[in-house]
């Protein structure tokens, strides 16, 4: 099986040892993404606007790897405040169609450079 990594500058560059994305085969293992602004390495401010960030990360690290977003299969939502959740419900929608990839949504203590939402994800390409 190949494996390839994949990499967009339209993301923000990995600040740690790993890859913003492996291809394997036809599918792509997303890196977690946090809402960083890629060109200034920066988060960005509010709920709305880091989980928008985070599907502009998304994206972009999935468009490099010849995908889209109806690509993705599995998603994972981690959160520091599931009272949040409504509202990434909300933001997700603007960025999914039916059928919706699997997913799951998990709280958690803490998040890298005090993100309060990360994501990852697996996109099967045909």
């Amino acid at each position: 099986m190949s494996k390839s990594v994949i990499s967009s500058d339209k993301a923000p560059a990995a600040i740690g040892t790993y890859s913003q994305a492996i291809k394997a085969g036809n599918t792509v293992y997303l890196s977690g993404q946090i809402p960083l602004d890629p060109k200034t390495m920066e988060l960005v401010q509010g709920f709305e606007e880091q989980t928008v960030q985070v599907f502009e990360n998304l994206k972009a690290v999935i468009e490099a790897a010849g995908g889209s977003f109806q690509d993705v299969v599995k998603l994972n939502i981690f959160l520091t405040d599931l009272s949040h959740f409504a509202k990434v419900n909300e933001v997700m929608g603007r960025y999914f169609q039916q059928p919706y990839p699997a997913r799951a949504a998990i709280g958690v203590a803490a998040l890298p450079r005090g993100a309060l939402v990360e994501m990852d994800g697996i996109l099967v390409i045909d």
